[in-house]
């Protein structure tokens, strides 16, 4: 699998096991299975004893407006997938007047004016969108150009026509492809820097895998971020073995069901949001003092991805094997990053690559999970910028320092 989406496939796996009748499952859509799900819905009933339904949603309120993570923006673009999908990308220019104006620790960040004319494309992960890089995105704007953009059917790009048309799953190879057309539309010369977290990252491998000359004559460097190559349906999710199995053989056809009747499964998932919020948390982050406001900002990436998007997706993370691929990227500076801590892309995954790629630089953060690059952004941040030091594309001593924290006084970029 790949991201914060275990919360998506835990718990809407779990909707099926938990319920006797099919309404039943979808109305509460949200009853997770095994240890997990008990532990979630304790928390949930004991916070009800205390804490009443307007204030958490006032609290919800409150977080999304001290938090406008995801709020920033570049010159948008569309690109055309081979079946038709329109894929929506942001690209955010180098602003060399603006350089000097900057504070001193964007400066020491960067150093000069003109960094080499590189493109950075970065590539989100499954149920989030290109949001998810906000930390690096702020960190990086305006010294060095970059591309974000969202997935097909996740974020601000279209359904993809070959799902919504044909009832075709979607495959981790035309992922691939539709990263090549993002390419091809907003960096179409130059040298590239490749950045995928989870399933982007498992894209970069697609597209290696099917465009081995455009790795060879334009990749100047590649980021793998919480992913894997392979094996993933090996992952237990931090559960007990009997809830690992019960999930593996459930899921599937759970995940079907629940997308053929989607306003359905959706409405049950407002209703159990609270029991979803702590899926999500502990899916998503290790450590306990992260900022709520970036919690409640994962939060919101994940309830917009829609159930049938979820259940079309799936079943790709099983069938994902890229590890030939990785060949494609020896002869270049590569970053494999992981959190210690995560459950839903083991940090074996990142070694293994790692182990596979022996000139990589391996950094494994501790008190980090899924979404290390919102739990840890400072130290996501600060390994980019050396590897884009090694590439060429920023001056050397680069350095983040501290930038990016998420404590409660950390201003969004």
């Amino acid at each position: 699998m790949s991201e914060s989406s275990a919360e998506a496939v835990v718990a809407v796996a779990s909707a099926a096991g938990a319920a006797g009748n099919w309404r039943r499952a979808t109305g509460i859509a949200g009853a997770a299975i095994g240890v997990v799900a008990a532990g979630a819905a304790a928390g949930v009933a004991i916070e009800r004893l205390t804490v009443g339904r307007g204030m958490r949603r006032k609290a919800r309120l409150a977080l999304d407006s001290a938090g406008p993570y995801g709020a920033l923006r570049g010159t948008p673009g569309k690109a055309y997938a081979d079946d038709g999908t329109e894929l929506y990308y942001e690209v955010d220019d180098v602003e060399p007047d603006a350089v000097p104006a900057l504070g001193p620790r964007r400066r020491r960040l960067f150093g000069r004016k003109a960094p080499a004319p590189v493109t950075v494309v970065f590539s989100h992960g499954y149920c989030l969108s290109q949001d998810s890089w906000h930390f690096q995105r702020a960190a990086l704007r305006g010294v060095v150009r970059t591309v974000h953009w969202d997935q097909r059917s996740h974020g601000r790009s279209g359904r993809g026509v070959r799902q919504v048309q044909d009832g075709v799953p979607v495959d981790i190879e035309q992922l691939g492809r539709d990263l090549r057309a993002v390419i091809d539309a907003a960096a179409p010369t130059g040298p590239i820097v490749l950045v995928g977290h989870s399933m982007g990252g498992m894209t970069v491998m697609a597209l290696a895998d099917q465009y081995p000359e455009l790795i060879r004559d334009r990749v100047v460097a590649t980021a793998f971020v919480g992913t894997s190559s392979g094996r993933l349906g090996e992952v237990n999710f931090g559960l007990p073995v009997a809830g690992v199995n019960a999930v593996r053989r459930v899921l599937p056809g759970v995940l079907k069901a629940l997308g053929q009747q989607a306003a359905l499964v959706e409405r049950g998932r407002r209703a159990t949001a609270d029991l979803f919020a702590g899926i999500i948390k502990r899916y998503s982050f290790a450590s306990r003092d992260v900022d709520p406001a970036i919690v409640r900002f994962a939060e919101r990436m994940i309830e917009a991805t829609p159930i049938d998007v979820v259940a079309e997706y799936y079943p790709a993370f099983n069938d994902h094997d890229k590890t030939e691929a990785l060949v494609h990227f020896m002869d270049m500076p590569v970053l494999v990053l992981a959190g210690i801590g995560d459950l839903v892309t083991p940090s074996e995954h990142s070694e293994a690559i790692a182990d596979l790629l022996p000139d990589a630089e391996l950094v494994l953060v501790p008190d980090a999970g899924h979404l290390v690059m919102l739990e840890h952004p400072e130290v996501v941040t600060d390994r980019l910028a050396d590897l884009l030091t090694r590439a060429g594309a920023v001056p050397a001593g680069a350095t983040v320092g501290g930038y990016g924290s998420t404590s409660s006084t950390a201003q969004p970029g």
